[in-house]
């Protein structure tokens, strides 16, 4: 769980960096932009005056350097209107596919708008400035470079998001790679420390066959020998890419109930809804009989003890699904998206390894899928498994 919460706890830290880098891009860029408007709109000031005095120049005027501050301009978008907001010139427009008809009307609506927004400076064409003589309005836009000013911290914001999730499947790429070695290292570990032990009782079992044919008790004991042998082979396979065969899911899910009856109280019922007809599936049958044991196993103790587990299982479309339902407590809506992490349980003993070793088996071996299709507090769980149906 320590991992878990380091990985929670950098996940934490890397979207709280995400938000600060784009509120403190957002409050420098609209400062930047702010200055940036101010300087623009000082420019357009000079260039109206620039525009007033080129229209009440008269022969004897020096025109240059009127006509070079107008000149200059060759960032900001101009629209001059006159009063009756008719279009007198314009210049840093892009107008593309239009023809001389539609870009005056393009040019003229944009004037408007401009004005209407109160982009623009007013002049008045004498030397009184009295509100009521004729006049034309400097029409401006932002520059380019304002526009890709305002837009950079969202262009940023999206480079640091992606950076972000990038980060994060990295971290749990990482922390499902060590998970993996830790399965295949304890799994392997298991089946090596239980192979030595195994030998020697399998051995001192045929002793005791022969020295005591008639005895009851050998053939028990040699079923929990075989047992144990079972369960390395089990572990065994965990880590490498188990063998995929033809067989008979209902044998399978037989063998589970003819175990679990067995190792069970009397209190806990095992129902079977299972076709006539074979259901032909392509699975290593001793790995996903562990799986079904394991769903079985947290029943008993979801039930306490007392209750009914049911296995059903039908063939849906191209896909088998085999449901293992119990009459327990059930699960937390809070704890259902944790079921299947590793180190997970409500038990007061276990690991919480069962139902993530099941999950891996079913979906990395056996490409299948399994999860909590229903569970009520007080009633029961349902979880279901789905495989590709082998039959032709």
């Amino acid at each position: 769980m320590q991992w878990t919460d380091r990985i929670r706890q950098v996940k934490i830290i890397l979207v709280v960096a995400a938000v600060v880098i784009a509120v403190a891009s957002l409050f420098v860029s609209n400062y930047l932009v702010r200055d940036l408007s101010a300087e623009e709109r000082t420019k357009m000031e000079v260039w109206a005056e620039a525009m007033r005095s080129f229209n009440m120049a008269d022969e004897n005027t020096d025109l240059n350097l009127v006509l070079k501050v107008m000149d200059e301009n060759h960032t900001i978008p101009v629209i001059v209107l006159d009063s009756a907001g008719m279009v007198t010139t314009y210049r840093n427009l892009k107008i593309h596919g239009k023809n001389e008809t539609d870009s005056l009307a393009y040019v003229t609506a944009k004037g408007h708008k401009l004005r209407s927004e109160d982009m623009y400076v007013r002049i008045y064409l004498d030397e009184s400035n009295d509100p009521g003589s004729d006049y034309i309005d400097v029409c401006y836009d932002d520059s380019v470079m304002i526009k890709r000013l305002s837009a950079w911290p969202f262009v940023q914001l999206g480079v640091v998001m992606v950076f972000v999730v990038v980060a994060i499947f990295a971290l749990l790429t990482s922390k499902r790679a060590e998970q993996n070695k830790v399965w295949v290292g304890l799994s392997k570990e298991t089946a090596h420390q239980l192979g030595t032990p195994i030998s020697s009782l399998m051995a001192w079992t045929e002793i005791l066959k022969e020295t005591y044919p008639n005895d009851d008790l050998l053939p028990e004991m040699d079923k929990d020998v075989q047992r144990l042998q079972l369960i390395a082979d089990r572990f065994s396979k965990i880590g490498s890419l188990p063998e995929l065969t033809s067989s008979s899911l209902n044998q399978v899910l037989d063998h589970v109930v003819d175990y679990m009856s067995r190792r069970t109280s009397a209190r806990v019922t095992m129902i079977k809804q299972l076709p006539d007809e074979d259901l032909i599936v392509r699975i290593n049958a001793s790995l996903f009989e562990w799986v079904v044991e394991n769903l079985c196993k947290n029943a008993v103790d979801a039930m306490e003890g007392v209750g009914t587990i049911t296995l059903h299982a039908e063939k849906a479309g191209n896909k088998v699904v085999i449901d293992v339902t119990d009459t327990g407590k059930g699960i937390r809506k809070k704890d259902l998206h944790n079921v299947f992490t590793p180190g997970f349980t409500t038990k007061k003993r276990g690991w919480g390894l069962g139902l993530s070793l099941a999950k891996r088996i079913v979906e990395e071996y056996h490409r299948g899928r399994i999860y909590v299709k229903s569970s009520e507090l007080g009633k029961g769980t349902t979880f279901r498994i789905e495989l590709k149906s082998d039959e032709s």
